[in-house]
């Protein structure tokens, strides 16, 4: 007889954890293959073919599309569109950090309400969103009589069709998304650390800085993903409020494949903005990686 233990009868034994894991992960694997992988794929082909006479894709390979992102008024675009976004994005984690905050220290009844005051917006259409704030920035609006009658603007000041526009109806339609991770971060984290840290001899803003930060920093790191990404992208915030002054790459791939036909031109403008997203993330997870792979280098040295 063999001195292996047996299972007991009736009961199978357990798969592996890697297996589970996999079978786990596979349905989100095969989402994000079918649905991003290859259309991204489908998109950087296209950015090499040259473009028909009657609109769409030509036969063959060639080379000349890519080199016409060359054009000399796209680095004005490009500048603006990164500057935007990254304006945008870093306003929003100034507002969101303490927003998420006060919204974690809150009592449960107040917490709740301020929830509900940063989800709202998402229950009105975003279009109509952005007109209401071209409506509010018109002119003949009434933000600009207000600022008119106290005197803080001069009459002929242009509220609308501009970049600050632009800059003010992104950090209000983005917000929303960096409050929510930096707040489901802070709820996590116990607020006894920056207790003691006061009770050490650190002001109040030390210990935000050194204590509370640091232990938010994945909800922060999401945050700075959700607004800079969708930020990049932005065309329909630009389009209505900005006007020609204050374009960005998705306005002209928006043009490149709705007006001009051209969707080979429209397929490299996006692949330059995927690359510009997917570059900076890269960095990133490799810069993690490492700090991640330092404390075992040391620890066996």
């Amino acid at each position: 007889m063999s001195g292996r233990p047996r299972a007991p009868s009736g009961t199978e034994a357990a798969p592996p954890a890697g297996r589970v894991e996999w079978m786990v992960s596979l349905p989100s694997l095969v989402w994000l293959t079918v649905l991003f992988v290859v259309p991204t794929l489908i998109v950087f082909a296209i950015a090499f073919k040259p473009v028909s006479s009657y609109g769409g894709i030509g036969a063959g390979w060639t080379l000349e599309t890519m080199r016409s992102l060359a054009n000399p008024n796209y680095p004005a675009i490009i500048w603006r569109t990164l500057w935007l976004s990254a304006v945008t994005m870093a306003l929003c984690i100034v507002l969101a950090v303490p927003a998420g905050y006060c919204i974690a220290r809150a009592a449960p009844r107040w917490r709740r309400l301020l929830l509900l005051l940063v989800i709202v917006p998402f229950w009105t259409s975003f279009l109509i969103r952005i007109f209401a704030w071209k409506v509010l920035l018109h002119p003949e609006g009434p933000l600009k009589r207000v600022l008119v009658a106290l005197h803080l603007v001069d009459p002929a000041t242009t509220l609308l069709y501009n970049a600050g526009s632009v800059l003010l109806v992104m950090v209000y339609t983005f917000l929303p998304f960096a409050i929510l991770p930096i707040y489901a971060a802070a709820e996590k984290f116990d607020f006894r650390l920056v207790e003691a840290a006061r009770d050490l001899g650190a002001s109040s803003l030390r210990a935000f800085w050194s204590v509370f930060l640091p232990g938010i920093r994945r909800g922060v790191m999401t945050a700075i993903l959700v607004v800079f990404i969708p930020a990049l992208g932005s065309y329909v915030i630009p389009d209505v409020v900005g006007g020609p002054n204050a374009e960005m790459i998705g306005n002209k791939i928006a043009q490149r494949t709705f007006v001009d036909r051209n969707l080979p031109h429209a397929s490299a403008l996006s692949t330059f903005l995927t690359l510009a997203v997917l570059a900076p993330m890269i960095a990133a997870l490799g810069l993690q990686g490492r700090k991640g792979r330092q404390p075992i280098i040391e620890e066996a040295g």
